[in-house]
């Protein structure tokens, strides 16, 4: 029976509106995290973590003797700075030693966080799987260039440009999703993680690995820090109270794993949080460099609660 030009007018116009909202329902579409790792101060993996959470325990400590002696400062550590399986992670001894203590953490932990996932490495074996690290410091970066000349090897600058801090992970798993590492400072691992929503939502991945990484291996940066009036002077963190005095710097790493909410239920992946939206912004000007603005503070929630479609 054919229709009249109207009718198949109002069936055009039907199936338009259709792809429209389903195209607007992919950029708001919930995001699930089925896996994790991590490595901070007193606590090995998620289950450690969420214990020193629940007994409220104080991981700061003095300098660890392997590090630099000042009993002047304090900060939370990450033991076996130095212990690493390159075999494992098909790396030459000789390569391994050149490659930032950063670097190695975070195929560690990655590897951790899929096995949270009860996603052997086997199966995500050229997948469309990107990977997004936050990472700032270039401690040990600053120790290898300080060596003789002669001691200088082939592979300082693979070991420790920040490219590869996402590129090795990408390229041991055979990941062939986006790798990229970036700096925002103390949100570094929070866009990270924005950044991996997106591209999930763009459909650039259909997993991802999402998180950051921080080593203290040299006292200068701290001593900056302690020079610029940012660390507290008592060795600890007291956010959102009024006898805030300073941050404690701190290491470690942790690494989500993240897929479309609807792969996830598909695939009967255990979900532990489901990401409902993100939103980054910048300060702008303010009254110095490392002066936040609260009314950009204020826009960026808004703008998240927005993409997340809910209500404060």
């Amino acid at each position: 029976m054919d229709l009249s030009p109207t009718k198949k007018a109002l069936l055009a116009l039907r199936r338009m509106q259709s792809k429209l909202e389903a195209l607007e329902n992919a950029k708001h579409e919930p995001i699930a995290v089925v896996g994790m790792g991590c490595r901070f101060p007193g606590a090995n993996n998620p289950e450690e973590f969420w214990q020193l959470l629940q007994d409220g325990r104080d991981a700061i400590s003095a300098i660890p003797d392997e590090r630099w002696n000042d009993s002047e400062y304090y900060g939370g550590f990450v033991p076996h700075l130095k212990e690493f399986d390159p075999s494992f992670f098909r790396i030459a001894p000789k390569e391994a030693v050149s490659i930032d203590p950063q670097q190695r953490l975070l195929l560690e932990v990655s590897w951790e966080a899929l096995e949270n996932a009860a996603i052997p490495a086997d199966e995500v074996q050229g997948s469309q799987t990107g990977t997004f690290i936050g990472i700032a410091a270039i401690d040990y970066w600053h120790r290898l260039l300080s060596q003789n000349k002669t001691e200088i090897d082939a592979y300082l600058t693979t070991g420790n440009t920040h490219s590869l801090a996402s590129g090795r992970i990408s390229h041991f798993f055979n990941f062939t999703g986006s790798s990229i590492s970036l700096d925002t400072a103390c949100s570094s691992s929070l866009v990270a993680v924005h950044l991996a929503i997106k591209s999930l939502r763009d459909r650039e991945c259909n997993m991802a690995l999402a998180g950051g990484v921080n080593r203290l291996i040299s006292p200068k940066v701290s001593l900056n820090f302690s020079k610029a009036k940012m660390l507290s002077p008592n060795g600890r963190c007291q956010t959102f109270d009024e006898s805030a005095n300073g941050f404690v710097r701190s290491e470690g790493c942790g690494i989500v794993v993240l897929k479309r909410l609807s792969d996830a239920i598909a695939n009967k992946d255990k979900i532990r949080a489901v990401l409902l939206g993100s939103a980054t912004n910048q300060d702008g000007r303010t009254s110095s460099i490392t002066t936040p603005n609260s009314l950009s503070q204020q826009a960026v929630i808004k703008q998240a609660l927005v993409n997340s479609r809910i209500e404060a």
